[in-house]
């Protein structure tokens, strides 16, 4: 039987009775001749996300040696060794101060986000992770997604400014709900019908516009600079649920997933953790390839790590101030132990996206990760070196399997850079010392 075949093809048939329809995978003929675009000129979307673990690493055990590509793997990096080529590593990028206090567990993760030395420990300015929601966010149904495999909320980077955070999402089962729950729609079914609830939240917030200028005009400038920034978000949302009512490009790399077990942590024991991360690391991975988002921020612990191991009450942040580095060997090897296992972590969630196959690459292919802590010696709560590795090539725009050594220049640098591969318009990046106009062009292509 000869019939048309385009993205929106459903193999159709019955199964015990009973209609089936069966999305096909992402053929060589939906796409042009390279493989890198949809055959309708559209390209391939780019997403963007950061990853971050929580008391950094001993350096001269994390920091490769040799610059440039082919860089050596130390001790402590060695869990990522099989990703090698497909993450660079970004040594000596500091934050820098000017004179400010150095906020322990603080300064270094806030200022390396939003190219700000913090006066207080939260967020003074918007993340870059924001600022590439603002440009990529609005073509999918969530502007970003923030998730945490500890059981905190505010275990989060991200955010506007003025001291607002995006929360984050702790449980699987939650996650999977918000994803691929009733207001789900699969971009893979023939049939289409606007969900009601939308319709009517569209509504509200479009009724609203006249009561907004007439409260402005009430209010001073300090609580009309709130409110720009209230309905900014509401504008966002707006746009969201407007793309919710159009029926969604089919994506042959978009699989509903089945629900998981609850992982969720009830205390921050490692182990339960590493498995919190890898089930939520799967269903993120579906919700990008089911392009339910293009921003994600993955928090694997918290800066001052409450992680414990199985069988002690000692967290990895006591361990790091009262653990004394033996003498024999150089270095705190119980805190180590948890770097190592934040390295595993971090390869796993790369491996995951580099599972999903899209065109002639695959997702972590058509993605940008920025991995990063808040110190880099935590015993000391240094912020000079912070540890922060890329991986992804965001579509072809960055070179991979790097070391990149920043002796001493700002931390801001990497926002700005990753800022302008994704899109946004800007030329100068920070504040103060951490004002900068250089991106790091080791990386481009």
């Amino acid at each position: 039987m000869m019939f048309d075949v385009d993205r929106r093809t459903i193999l159709k048939g019955l199964f015990r009775g009973a209609a089936v329809g069966v999305a096909l995978p992402l053929l060589d003929l939906f796409l042009d001749d390279n493989g890198t675009a949809m055959a309708n000129g559209m390209p391939i979307p780019v997403r963007f996300g950061t990853w971050f673990w929580g008391l950094g690493v001993t350096e001269d055990r994390w920091k490769p040696t040799k610059e440039g590509p082919g860089y050596d793997i130390p001790p402590e990096l060695m869990p990522i060794q099989s990703y090698k080529d497909q993450i660079s590593i970004l040594s000596g990028f500091d934050v820098l101060l000017d004179s400010k206090p150095n906020l322990p567990h603080g300064s270094g993760g806030i200022g390396i986000r939003t190219g700000v030395a913090p006066a207080r420990p939260e967020l003074p300015a918007p993340s870059f992770d924001v600022l590439i929601a603002d440009k990529i966010g609005f073509a999918s149904r969530f502007r970003s997604l923030e998730i945490s495999a500890t059981r905190d909320v505010t275990n989060s980077l991200s955010g506007r400014g003025n001291g607002s955070l995006n929360p984050a999402e702790v449980s699987p089962i939650n996650l999977y709900n918000r994803l691929f729950g009733p207001e789900f729609a699969d971009p893979n079914k023939a049939e289409f019908t606007p969900d009601a609830s939308v319709m009517a939240r569209q509504s509200v917030l479009s009724s609203i516009a006249d009561q907004r200028k007439a409260l402005e005009a009430r209010v001073g400038a300090r609580d009309r600079e709130r409110l720009d920034q209230y309905f900014t978000a509401l504008r966002q949302t707006e746009q969201q649920l407007a793309m919710q009512l159009e029926k969604p490009a089919p994506l042959a790399a978009c699989v509903i997933p089945s629900r998981p077990a609850d992982t969720t942590p009830e205390n921050n024991q490692i182990e339960h953790v590493v498995e919190n991360h890898k089930v939520m690391a799967h269903l993120l991975a579906m919700a990008l390839a089911c392009n339910q988002t293009r921003v994600f921020n993955v928090n694997f612990n918290n800066g001052a790590s409450s992680l414990t191991k199985a069988g002690s009450t000692i967290s990895h942040h006591q361990l790091t101030h009262e653990e004394p580095i033996e003498s024999r060997l150089g270095y705190q090897p119980e805190s180590t132990w948890f770097v190592e296992r934040c390295m595993e972590a971090f390869g796993v969630f790369v491996e995951t996206l580099g599972q999903f196959r899209e065109g002639n690459g695959t997702l972590l292919d058509n993605s940008l990760i920025v991995a990063h802590s808040e110190t880099n010696f935590a015993k000391q709560h240094t912020i000079d070196g912070i540890p922060i590795m890329l991986a992804g090539r965001a579509g072809g725009k960055v070179k991979t399997g790097l070391h990149v050594a920043g002796r001493g220049s700002a931390a801001s640098r990497i926002g700005l850079t990753v800022q302008q591969i994704m899109g946004v318009s800007v030329d100068t990046w920070g504040e103060d010392s951490m004002r900068t106009n250089k991106a790091i062009s080791e990386i481009l292509v």
